[in-house]
């Protein structure tokens, strides 16, 4: 499905022919070691945990233009793809396996189109994500107002317990900042949800981004009696080990 906008150049796309298939058969025959072999070209050996159970979910939501695609490759591939590129046709997704607390989680990420005409394909998808991810621009002021009317939707479309984290993207656009950092604060706190700012080209906690919600997930799929995660202060002492230590 090459319809890529905000970081990856595509030819041209026809939304008709987009459809789904899915893996099936006993634990162990080799499906996720199928999808891995087709979606990155290459064979990765070792033990691996069963797939079910650990996968998760994650939704790319935002005006378009704000980097949700160069977002979405930046931490598929480590890259960042400038030129011209078309704007997201729909829905597209990727998987990503990482590793949380020593286990294999496999992250399904969707990349989806922020223009007006196509929310009504992409609100069929909220109800099945378990994270969402929504950004706005930091040289857009329009793209931040909009933030609100995003939140609406989530709230009406989405799962109730649903992960949602704010994300000022682009903050390598120093000279062309519109939107103050600690607004981007006051917006995240109104709402009760995490916030970082972060850079699709120089990868700046972009990786945090999803690693943090990646241990949400996983703490809320795991025993009840662990104890609960906290993912503000998780983002904050991983912010602080960056600071010191470049790691993100």
């Amino acid at each position: 499905m090459e319809e890529l906008s905000e970081g990856r150049q595509c030819s041209t796309y026809n939304q008709d022919l987009q459809h789904k298939t899915i893996l099936v058969g006993d634990s162990s025959v080799g499906k996720t070691s199928l999808l891995v072999q087709f979606d990155q070209g290459k064979f990765l050996p070792g033990s691996f945990t069963a797939t079910v159970g650990i996968g998760f979910t994650v939704m790319l939501l935002g005006d378009s233009g704000v980097g949700k695609t160069c977002f979405l490759i930046q931490f598929k591939d480590g890259a960042f793809l400038s030129g011209t590129f078309l704007a997201t046709v729909g829905i597209d997704f990727r998987n990503k396996f990482v590793t949380v607390d020593g286990q294999n989680v496999n992250l399904q990420i969707w990349d989806t189109a922020g223009q007006e005409r196509f929310r009504s394909v992409t609100h069929a998808y909220y109800r099945d994500a378990q994270a969402l991810l929504l950004l706005y621009d930091i040289t857009s002021r329009t793209s931040f107002e909009n933030i609100r009317a995003w939140l609406a939707e989530v709230h009406e479309f989405s799962q109730k317990d649903v992960v949602i984290m704010l994300l000022g993207n682009k903050s390598d656009m120093t000279d062309r900042r519109n939107i103050r950092t600690e607004e981007g604060e006051s917006l995240a706190k109104e709402y009760g949800i995490p916030f970082m700012e972060t850079s699709a080209k120089t990868g700046i906690n972009v990786e945090l981004a999803f690693m943090a919600v990646a241990r949400e997930l996983k703490h809320r799929s795991g025993e009840q009696n662990e104890p609960k995660f906290q993912i503000h202060q998780y983002i904050e002492s991983q912010k602080k080990k960056s600071n010191c230590c470049g790691l993100f």
